[in-house]
């Protein structure tokens, strides 16, 4: 099934992959966080798992802070460092319920959490330490950095809008543009907005700029449906991830694609052939010449047999992520 451009990592996951993320610095190492309750780091270029390090539940997301310190957390409600040249563990604090989200800031140089308990906490990497916990209406589902700016979408359709440098007040509440669960958000590499997607296959391009001159231009669409014996299926959009270089974006979602859009002329570039089973996390390397697909049952209808988890490594061109010029 995988082509010449594509390959499925070794000794993945023995359980629900939660999240896949590249190392910022070079193309040669994933973060990979699991149900099976842990964090594995590959060596993407050998295909070889070069560790793995253990949380007490399953894990639902990962970041790195450097190249040589991830972040995580899940279930447990426990944050852990681990310092990937020596194997060593560091429990930073806890949140009062599982932790959904772990994402760093560069430019505040704070790691960020969001929790099913409703808050939103900061933590200092250098000590490390927590640095200021922030209430959020409804539980928070998936949250991401845009220079300075934090953008939290939470349960209830509600999305907010952080600037990290003054956290004394919320700088926008909004409500999604979308009539259903907020899914995923993922943050433009430009600064300017953020693409948000919904349990009902749906994805909106929204921006951060409140005037009525930027905010003309914001616009949704329908993805990830597919028609089986005359019925449309609706499909939840679970992954988004941006090419760092053209600010266009992949998608995935339970039925089992990834598409790569082109926002600035609202088109489809490509879409790539069906995985096993649902696209559960996506993830551009630094420079958009790579991307992680875990493909993952997430348990849309049950605890039903499913084709096992698995991450393929697919290399991509300028043809498939690059807009085309009108």
């Amino acid at each position: 099934m995988t082509g010449s451009n594509e390959y499925k990592l070794n000794q993945g996951p023995e359980d629900g992959i939660s999240a896949v993320k590249f190392s910022p610095s070079t193309a040669q190492f994933l973060l990979v966080s699991s149900w099976d309750c842990t964090v594995r780091l590959y060596d993407v270029g050998g295909n070889t798992m070069r560790m793995k390090y253990q949380h007490t539940a399953p894990v639902l997301d990962c970041a790195f802070y450097d190249p040589t310190h991830s972040w995580s957390g899940g279930l447990d409600a426990q944050l852990k460092t681990h310092d990937l040249n020596t194997d060593q563990d560091t429990i930073v604090g806890t949140h009062d319920a599982p932790i959904r989200c772990v994402e760093y800031c560069p430019e505040v140089n704070v790691m960020v959490t969001g929790s099913w308990d409703r808050s939103v906490r900061l933590w200092d990497p250098r000590t490390p330490c927590n640095a200021g916990t922030f209430t959020q209406p409804e539980k928070v589902y998936t949250l991401s950095v845009a220079g300075d700016r934090l953008i939290v979408g939470t349960a209830g359709r509600r999305v907010l809008v952080w600037d990290l440098r003054n956290m004394g007040y919320v700088q926008q509440r909004r409500e999604s543009s979308l009539k259903y669960q907020t899914r995923c958000i993922r943050a433009f590499p430009n600064k300017q907005g953020y693409v948000l997607s919904s349990i009902e296959g749906r994805v909106a391009v929204e921006y951060l700029d409140p005037s009525q001159e930027v905010q003309k231009k914001k616009y949704a669409f329908k993805c990830h449906r597919l028609k089986e014996d005359g019925i449309e299926h609706v499909y939840p959009v679970n992954a988004i991830s941006f090419h760092s270089v053209h600010n266009t974006f992949a998608t995935g979602g339970s039925d089992g694609f990834v598409n790569i859009w082109d926002p600035f002329n609202k088109k489809r570039l490509c879409q790539f052939h069906r995985y096993p089973t649902s696209i559960a996390s996506l993830a551009f390397n630094n420079d958009g010449t790579m991307l992680a697909i875990a493909s993952s049952y997430m348990h849309e209808k049950g605890d039903i047999s499913h084709p096992e988890d698995a991450i393929f490594i697919r290399q991509v061109t300028d043809a498939e992520t690059k807009p085309k010029s009108t």
